[in-house]
């Protein structure tokens, strides 16, 4: 049964044409997820739908009765009740059922010798129990504290929403409208604020939720989980699909290839068509002429397909400038808190070349504080961190912090790399689709996915090794997230990225640290593979990565003294073979002086003898080079 039919919708703002014809249709039960570009209108087409917003053109359709619950539509809090007070301020008709229920309890035990007020009453009691057990009248408590717990809501229950920070107040609306059952669920970004184990109750909650879901996000995790069926917004329309995001991504692909074959087929041969009319008009004859006429009347009753068009997409790769040494990163009882507040105490952590691996926790462990003290831009309270040889490091800061806010695009880019031409920071940053004058706008000016592209040019361009990364994939529309993994995929550095983008951690990471307050936690493959061992409450592969025992610990530091010494070994040949080559470079000088004088060659066997010297000397300096270019190699 269909409970939502929109037509032909058009909106715009000014000259700006956001949605031009966006038609489809929800069932009941279905579960749908709406995706598109950043800006593509997807949050405009809900608001149509809630009635928030109108439309210039077409229509909304709603089936009559229908319960519409929108997260934006919740209304405001009080500020005065507790967390608790609004969730139960749902049930207020149960609770009011269960005073009356109690009433007529109380009512029926007075009767006495009166048999028809007792039959009246039994009537009412009768059919208002019926009408309690229907509503969910002994289960709503349970309800209530269902999404407490799901919502990590629970250690709030008491306090006044007032008091309540701006994603604790999104957690609780999304829980009131929840548990208001509506008919159909209009959700835009319901993962934004929640940590992974939130996200998880909510994908079961919504997996077995009986009324239809109309879903906006781009946890594509939580869209592969939830939807069996998919829109996309492309261009101011909309084409559905079926099946989840997987799915919908494999499909759209193949749509696009045949659309495209269809109409690069049309053009070919219409371009044939117009090559014979424009012969026959050049043979300028009666009959040739009539011939062209009738050719071009049927060329202009076909119906000419449209060219297949996709939004722009960034498109990238990370290169390495050099590889570094075995032992990237090692740490020795790094701790750090704030005030009373500790954050991660005694981690000794040991990242290895190649590791991919993905820092997740829930919010407010310390993950990023973390980051920030391996980058230096924290210092930690106790603890050493060593680098290993060779590292280059890289860092992306979820919030752009290091971005200059009053610069333009180019100069923001250009003069981190001032040797680099213009038109190479330019062709950089088209990559990242900031393309003619847009490259002159202020920073400040930018939208947070913009800003997040402005960062990863200059990421690119650096050239690291090793990849530090703070929540990568925040405010980029899908497309870009696609790009990035790929890129991401072929990088032959090392990476360690903090995400709670369960989609993106599949598709990068070998390995999973989790961090809580006793330490981490190693787990080896990727998040499905996590998510399986502790919902089978299975050991983790690397025990606690953050503790080592002390022979395990003494086995690192003899490692680390034994790297140290191979170090200055290699330094030493390095520096012995360096001496040689200048060495024998000034030695060849000399040689080629001698040669070049004319006086040489009154002598033959002098001549030959010299010549023979010669090649020696540069086969022998040819050896050093390819010494020292082995000594030089961070592998070795």
């Amino acid at each position: 049964m269909i409970i939502l039919a929109l037509q032909g919708i058009q909106k715009s703002f000014g000259a700006h044409e956001v949605l031009k014809e966006v038609t489809f249709t929800l069932q009941q039960g279905e579960r749908m997820g709406l995706v598109g570009v950043n800006g593509s209108g997807k949050s405009t087409l809900m608001k149509i739908i809630a009635g928030q917003e109108t439309c210039d053109r077409g229509t909304v359709s709603i089936q009559k009765g229908l319960r519409l619950g929108y997260l934006a539509q919740q209304g405001e809090l009080t500020g005065e009740e507790t967390v608790l007070e609004t969730l139960e301020s749902v049930f207020e008709p149960q609770r009011q059922m269960e005073r009356e229920l109690r009433s007529l309890e109380e009512q029926m035990s007075q009767c006495g010798e009166k048999p028809e007020e007792l039959k009246r009453l039994g009537n009412r009691y009768d059919a208002l129990t019926r009408e309690f057990e229907h509503r969910n009248g002994y289960g709503w408590r349970s309800s209530v504290q269902g999404v407490l717990a799901g919502l990590q809501l629970r250690e709030y229950a008491d306090q006044k929403t007032g008091l309540l920070s701006g994603g604790e107040r999104t957690r609780l609306c999304l829980g009131r409208m929840l548990l208001t059952e509506p008919d159909l669920l209009l959700l835009d970004e319901p993962t934004n604020h929640l940590d992974l184990k939130s996200i998880a109750w909510l994908e079961e909650y919504l997996r077995s939720y009986r009324g239809a879901v109309l879903v906006v996000s781009h946890d594509r995790y939580f869209l592969d989980r939830v939807c069996s069926r998919m829109a996309e917004l492309l261009l101011g329309t909309l084409e559905t699909y079926d099946g989840n995001y997987t799915e919908y991504l494999e499909k759209r692909t193949q749509v696009y290839e045949t659309r495209m074959k269809a109409w690069e087929a049309q053009q070919k041969e219409i371009a044939r068509q117009e090559a014979i009319i424009a012969m026959y008009r050049r043979f300028n004859r009666e009959k040739s002429i009539r011939l062209a006429e009738s050719r071009e009347k049927r060329l202009d009753k076909i119906e000419r397909l449209e060219k297949p068009q996709e939004e722009g997409t960034v498109r990238f790769r990370f290169e390495t400038r050099r590889r570094t040494g075995d032992d990237v990163l090692l740490t020795d009882r790094l701790s750090k808190g704030y005030g009373d507040r500790t954050l991660f105490h005694d981690l000794n952590l040991h990242i290895r070349a190649g590791d991919r691996i993905a820092l997740i926790g829930d919010n407010g462990t310390g993950k990023t504080t973390l980051l920030r003290c391996l980058t230096g831009e924290e210092r930690p309270d106790a603890g050493t961190i060593r680098w290993g040889a060779g590292v280059d490091l890289g860092y992306y800061d979820q919030h752009q912090s290091g971005l200059h806010e009053d610069k333009s695009v180019l100069d923001e880019v250009w003069d981190r790399f001032p040797r680099m031409d213009q038109s190479d920071i330019r062709g950089a940053l088209g990559l990242f689709l900031f393309t003619g004058d847009e490259v002159f706008e202020p920073v400040h000016t930018l939208s947070g996915g913009e800003k997040g592209r402005v960062a990863l040019t200059e990421l690119m361009l650096h050239k690291d090794n090793v990849l530090l990364l703070d929540e990568p994939t925040n405010h980029l529309d899908m497309d870009s997230r696609e790009v990035l993994e790929d890129a991401l995929r072929d990088f032959p550095g090392t990476i360690l990225a903090i995400s709670h983008d369960r989609y993106f951690i599949n598709r990068f990471a070998e390995k999973i640290w989790c961090l809580d307050q006793d330490g981490i936690r190693e787990y080896l493959g990727n998040y499905d593979s996590y998510f399986e061992k502790i919902n089978r409450d299975q050991e983790p592969d690397g025990g606690d990565a953050s503790r080592m025992t002390k022979t395990a610990l003494d086995k690192e530091k003899k490692r680390s003294r034994e790297e140290q010494r191979r170090l200055l070994e290699k330094k030493e040949k390095i520096r012995s073979v360096e001496k040689e080559i200048a060495e024998k470079e000034q030695e060849i000088g000399r040689m080629e002086m001698k040669m070049a004088d004319p006086a040489t060659y009154q002598d033959a066997d002098t001549a030959a003898e010299l010549s023979r010297l010669y090649r020696e000397a540069q086969n022998r300096l040819e050896a050093l080079y390819e010494q020292w270019e082995e000594l030089d190699n961070p592998e070795l």
